[in-house]
């Protein structure tokens, strides 16, 4: 089911500009309760800059990086270098 909501998701994206893409695709890449803490808030240059709610979330973004940017690259269908996350002051 999952990966039929990530297909569909990308297919209705496509009108979008980039970074509304990856906000959009957020979600459903990371969950939602992992989504709660962390916000798209960038696109440049392939980089996608995310802010999290506080320290111990931005180890585990870190430790979930590599999925991520994987996941985000498929649903949004945007070309990526990297996420860049940062702590929300």
């Amino acid at each position: 089911m999952r990966d039929l909501l990530k297909g569909a998701l990308g297919r209705s994206l496509r009108a979008l500009q980039d970074e509304d893409r990856l906000a959009a695709a957020w979600l459903v890449a990371c969950g939602r309760v992992l989504a709660e803490h962390g916000t798209v808030v960038g696109y440049a240059d392939g980089i996608v800059r995310v802010e999290v709610s506080g320290a111990a979330w931005l180890e585990q973004f870190k430790s979930m990086r590599t999925g991520l940017e994987t996941e985000l690259a498929i649903i949004a269908d945007v070309p990526m270098n990297g996420i860049h996350f940062v702590v929300k002051r």
